[in-house]
């Protein structure tokens, strides 16, 4: 199994280029399921989280190629052999459950099985179900799977509970396709959501709002092919910005939409972090003293659940003690005992985390727990002093490319064995 080496204590400079979204990429691919014309995605994360969405595509009979040299990714699902996606997949990525919308509306049967995914707390489907339960669909569940039947989906009005982003998603692809007008209220305001909308829209569906908390959307009778480039990964952005701090680096961001990560940008200029807005780039400079800050994570605009264990490694060698309040998910801190096991000072209480700086960790053997806890480690370790080993690393495939060669051309000592 493969692991991370870092030795710390080395300043990042120079430019890292941001790849595309995970979080947007994945919804849609899903959305590609709701034509039967060939869709290009440009630019493409190939990371293992997209190899397992397409890996369902690819077991329904859906036509995919890929052009590694260009990064572009050529999807047509003419028609489909079956309308259940493989249990193990789906089992292996939550992200999976994205497919359950589009089949259903445009095939008017699905079975899939529970979702799976990083372990940071119940993400219940239940409103992605009360959702196509609306529009018109027959569920039943049982048995570890959900079917989900219709002749015709029909619009109407739904109020998510919480503004969940994969129930947003899944509600909207499904209501492309469905008669008559759907309204989302409550609906999550995440740039994701946008793309997804922009992607949709140019295969001709007609939806508004997206990116506010109401969507309406007229449903259409037939979906026609496109081109999309899909947005800049938000969250790797933060990750990266959050190195050059935690070294005293100097690194330049490129590829980047400044707007997606304006509560990243106030949080450490909050902390005293020097950061300069460019077009499509940010320059992060460290700063000797990183001052305490409180966090509350929160549904976009607020300030991102994914960037709080990153966040929460930089606050560990700040000055004075920090306050992480976690609203979004209820088992997000399993990366607090790695971190004190390379020296940080952290209490949980509830929800919350109380951070006290340390003047500097050090290096340890720790295990990545999740995706962005796995992230938050290997900061750690480029700020430790000594050798820090990170091991179970598969969960940050998920979400970076090639994050060890992006951070060695930034100057970072770090092998991946």
């Amino acid at each position: 199994m493969s692991r991370i080496i870092i030795k710390g204590g080395r300043k990042l400079s120079g430019k890292v280029r941001i790849s595309a979204a995970k979080n947007s990429v994945l919804p849609i691919i899903a959305a590609s399921l709701l034509t039967g014309y060939e869709c290009i995605l440009e630019d493409i994360p190939f990371l293992e989280d997209v190899n397992v969405i397409l890996s369902v595509l690819d077991s329904l009979g859906v036509n995919i190629f890929i052009d590694k040299n260009k990064g572009n990714l050529y999807i047509k699902a003419e028609d489909l052999k079956s309308f259940e996606p493989s249990y193990e997949l789906v089992r292996r990525m939550r992200a999976s459950f994205l497919v359950m919308g589009p089949i259903l509306a445009r095939f008017g049967i699905v079975k899939i099985s529970m979702p799976g995914g990083c372990n940071i707390g119940s993400r219940p489907i239940d409103l992605h179900l009360k959702g196509l339960s609306q529009l018109g669909a027959d569920i039943n569940l049982g048995h570890g799977y959900v079917e989900a039947r219709c002749k015709k989906l029909k619009g109407t009005k739904i109020y998510l509970d919480f503004p969940s982003v994969g129930a947003t998603e899944n509600i909207m692809m499904a209501a492309v396709l469905a008669e008559g007008e759907t309204i989302i209220e409550n609906a999550a305001e995440e740039p994701e959501i946008v793309d997804l909308a922009n992607f949709l829209n140019k295969l001709g569906a007609r939806i508004i709002g997206a990116g506010t908390d109401i969507i309406k959307i007229e449903g259409v009778k037939e979906l026609k092919g496109t081109n999309h480039q899909v947005i800049p990964d938000r969250i790797e952005a933060g990750t990266y910005m959050i190195a050059a701090a935690i070294t005293g680096g100097e690194v330049t961001v490129e590829n980047v939409i400044t707007e997606h990560i304006r509560s990243i940008i106030a949080k450490l200029q909050e902390a005293g972090i020097y950061v300069k807005e460019e077009q499509n780039k940010v320059k992060v400079k460290g700063s000797q003293i990183i001052n305490a800050v409180d966090i509350k994570t929160m549904p976009y605009p607020g300030f991102p659940t994914d960037m709080q264990a990153q966040f929460m490694a930089l606050l560990s060698i700040a000055h004075g003690v920090s306050i992480i309040t976690e609203t979004v998910f209820e088992n997000r801190f399993m990366h607090v005992n790695e971190l004190k096991r390379m020296g940080a000072n952290i209490k949980i209480d509830g929800r919350s985390a109380i951070v006290e700086g340390v003047e500097k960790l050090t290096g340890a053997q720790v295990k990545a727990t999740d995706l962005r806890a796995g992230a938050a480690l290997v900061l750690a370790g480029l700020s430790a002093e000594g050798v820090t080993e990170v091991s179970d690393v598969y969960h940050i495939d998920r979400g970076y490319v090639d994050m060890v060669g992006k951070l060695k051309k930034l100057g970072a000592e770090i092998e991946r064995i």
